[in-house]
């Protein structure tokens, strides 16, 4: 699972995630933070979802509305109850491979969110990346930002966007603005449903290697005009693969 780096107010990004919902809408924003928690890498499969009396006091919602939303999720195929002494909510989902149509499908579902969110994308994360680039980062964020990366490079096709998901948001994680890290989330869980969808280009992952890389190291150093320059050509280009496969 995710590390959890303090932000300047000592929220984690799970404190931001699992953030409490508003009374009127309980039941479908407590599955909107719980899909939110999956879909962006926070527990991956094979993993179980928080304690129900811990999640239900973070999500400032009563145990009844949080079972209601699980059992939904399970229903849906993203979870999976096990009882006994190992037992928990289990996370069962991984991105399906892509099939023909997906993109496009995918796409005029969103209308005109896409090019909004592309966008927006562009202006926020070259902005969180310098922002922690200026930070004085721990050992252990240093740490982490490390080990995301090594986990991108190691990852198979089945894997690669949940651990590119992740280490684009240990990244923001870390820039000292809950409210940046929060919509940069939010931006990623509306993309990420498309970029799921399109192939696996190996000269596409050997750039976004180079890039993931240049990146870190120019975090790492505190060089921000770099961390910004090289997030902004990465995001780019994922925007430009994305208009070549819509046509």
């Amino acid at each position: 699972m995710m590390g959890q780096a303090l932000g300047e107010d000592g929220r984690t990004s799970k404190d931001v995630v699992f953030r409490p919902v508003r009374a009127g809408n309980a039941f479908e924003e407590t599955v909107e933070r719980l899909l939110c928690a999956i879909k962006l890498g926070f527990i991956s499969q094979g993993e179980t979802l928080p304690p129900e009396r811990e999640l239900a006091v973070q999500l400032d919602i009563s145990r009844v509305t949080l079972r209601e939303a699980i059992r939904a999720l399970q229903q849906a195929g993203y979870v999976e109850p096990r009882r006994g002494r190992y037992g928990g909510t289990f996370v069962t989902y991984s991105p399906s491979a892509p099939s023909e149509g997906d993109v496009r499908r995918i796409a005029e579902t969103m209308g005109d969110e896409l090019a909004d969110a592309l966008a927006f994308r562009q202006v926020i994360e070259p902005g969180a990346a310098a922002l922690t680039a200026q930070r004085a980062l721990t050992a252990e964020e240093r740490r982490l930002l490390q080990a995301r990366l090594d986990d991108v490079l190691a990852a198979d096709a089945s894997t690669y966007r949940l651990m590119d998901s992740r280490f684009h948001l240990a990244i923001a994680e870390m820039c000292g603005s809950p409210s940046l890290y929060a919509s940069i989330a939010e931006t990623r869980l509306h993309l990420n449903d498309l970029l799921n969808a399109i192939p696996l280009l190996q000269r596409n992952i050997e750039h976004s290697h180079e890039q993931h890389n240049d990146l870190l190291m120019a975090i790492l150093r505190g060089d921000a005009h770099t961390a910004r320059s090289v997030m902004e050509d990465h995001v780019a280009g994922t925007a430009a693969l994305l208009r070549g496969f819509l046509g």
